[in-house]
């Protein structure tokens, strides 16, 4: 879907983020929500993890921080800095993730390159990362209609002059873990729509170390945590390293944020009891951890009824 006006594109995202999401009264008694007393442990990096916990918060439940990556600038910049300056080259910029954005523009104020150059190239971002672009440039050419890579590509695929275009990726240099293939999944994708794609570091995801965190696993080993939010793969491997086997986590029920998240941390051995179907925004995961428990709840009223 391309998205050229600047109303629209706000009406775009208000339209497909909020209106059809159950509205929560702040003033409701916390017995009465879906996620009353339950511990939700989340992965996230930090930068992420405050606006996932609110919608924990909203649903009733009790946010354990542990995010087992951080995101950080780069210590090189070499590959980014020459992409820059010579970004009126490129046709399309795609951003896979709000870190992307944010740390692209950053390092563009830093060399004082004008805003206004990137007004030459059609812009790409996911879901709710939109709003993000639009703050820093004032400009969204594209929001596909499923927030993934897999997204991005059918959204380009449908665009008939996109063959031998030229788009830049800005990515994560990931560092200390193995990297998802998201990121070269879709680079693949592209290339074989004919699309010359460059793929420029633009920030660390990076794993943190095990011993910060005894007392929340701890936690996990005496199952006082009931469910584990993974949001990405690499919090999924980076978690992996912290724990000794499946055995030390198998108290808790695990959700992750959509489809893709869930088919990795299933292919690294890791059972998915819930999978959010809106992974344009954090709402709708914590969405669906609520929905898991209210019908895990009916479900035992109904059997109790039985007897």
């Amino acid at each position: 879907m391309l998205i050229l006006d600047k109303v629209e594109l706000i009406s775009f995202i208000d339209k497909q983020m909020h209106t059809q999401s159950k509205q929560l009264n702040l003033l409701t008694p916390s017995r009465e929500l879906p996620l009353y007393g339950k511990r939700i442990l989340v992965t996230a990096p930090r930068n992420y993890a405050y606006r996932l916990s609110e919608q924990i918060i909203k649903q009733g439940g009790l946010p354990v921080f542990m995010p087992t990556i951080e995101t950080c600038y780069l210590s090189n910049y070499g590959k980014l800095d020459a992409a820059l300056n010579h970004i009126a080259e490129f046709d399309w910029i795609v951003f896979t993730s709000r870190n992307g954005i944010t740390a692209f523009f950053h390092r563009m104020n830093n060399l004082n390159i004008p805003v206004s150059v990137v007004q030459k190239c059609q812009l790409c971002a996911l879901g709710k990362d939109a709003e993000s672009l639009l703050s820093f440039c004032g400009k969204v050419d594209l929001i596909p209609t499923e927030s993934s890579p897999a997204g991005i590509v059918a959204e380009l695929a449908k665009i008939p002059q996109i063959y031998g275009k030229k788009v830049l990726i800005p990515a994560p240099e990931v560092v200390a873990l193995p990297e998802p293939d998201v990121v070269p999944n879709l680079i693949t994708d592209l290339q074989e729509l004919g699309i010359e794609v460059t793929r420029v570091p633009t920030y660390i995801t990076q794993g943190l170390d095990t011993s910060i965190y005894s007392i929340e696993l701890n936690l996990i080993n005496q199952g006082m945590i009931d469910v584990i939010a993974f949001s990405s793969t690499a919090e999924v491997e980076s978690f992996l390293t912290m724990v000794n086997s499946q055995s030390d986590y198998e108290g808790c029920i695990i959700a992750c944020f959509g489809p893709y998240t869930t088919a990795n941390a299933r292919k690294l051995g890791v059972n998915v009891s819930i999978v959010s179907r809106d992974y344009s925004s954090f709402e709708g995961f914590a969405e669906a951890i609520a929905e898991f428990f209210t019908l895990t709840s009916n479900s035992h009223q109904a059997l109790q009824d039985v007897e």
